[in-house]
């Protein structure tokens, strides 16, 4: 079962998920975003994704922080590019010692999930600032803006911003446009509204061109992915 809430650090969602055999467990789709996760005494570092990641294998129960786009690498201090598609130990990042003294506050406490929820905001609070330009880029790509005028209104040019948002979001600002669309597109059909209105409303061609990127990005039709239990 997967739950989730607003984290107190600003945009940042937390959440728990208890995994079972059930084959119709929701896969985790492609949103821009950074996870810190524990999982079985461990912490680990969830890249940005380019395709569905199934969970599954190791201790059934997970607690993560999931940071908003282009926050995750200003925390971790490492370009979100090198982690695409990725799930590693936080020992791989940073010195051992501090993994095993953050990892032993988390274990110490009774529930995980709050005391992960705090390391976050600490380490969040000992980074640099993320680059305020692509959070405005995320804000135009996620009002629906083609990236050459998000591009032309931020004044940045195409390679420069190709560069910063590889190392922000882990890809190039058309992929992220995509993926933040196919995120409007599946929170819009959750609500009720049919494909055909959705595909629409989030500037796909039409339905077909819809149903095209949303198997791309996740592999599975819309029907059978929102048919997937929530």
């Amino acid at each position: 079962m997967y739950a989730q809430r607003a984290s107190r650090l600003t945009g940042a969602v937390v959440w728990r998920n208890t995994l079972d055999d059930d084959p119709a467990v929701r896969p985790v789709l492609p949103d821009g975003c950074m996870d810190l996760l524990w999982n079985g005494g461990r912490l680990l570092v969830a890249g940005p994704d380019t395709h569905a990641h199934v969970p599954g294998g190791g201790p059934a129960h997970w607690a993560g922080v999931r940071f908003p786009p282009g926050v995750g690498p200003a925390v971790l201090g490492v370009p979100a590019y090198e982690l695409r598609d990725r799930r590693v130990e936080l020992t791989d990042l940073w010195p051992a010692a501090d993994v095993r003294r953050l990892g032993g506050r988390i274990a110490a406490a009774g529930d995980p999930l709050p005391a992960l929820e705090e390391v976050a905001l600490t380490c969040a609070a000992d980074a640099d600032p993320p680059d305020p330009l692509l959070g405005r880029l995320v804000a135009a790509l996620d009002a629906g803006r083609p990236v050459a005028v998000a591009a032309d209104e931020l004044g940045i040019g195409a390679r420069q911003l190709h560069r910063r948002s590889l190392a922000a979001f882990g890809y190039g600002p058309k992929t992220l446009a995509r993926v933040l669309r196919l995120q409007r597109a599946l929170a819009l059909a959750r609500g009720g509204v049919p494909l055909a209105a959705t595909a629409a409303r989030c500037g796909f061609a039409d339905q077909a061109h819809l149903t095209r990127d949303v198997k791309e990005l996740t592999g599975l039709p819309p029907g059978e992915l929102l048919g997937r239990r929530q």
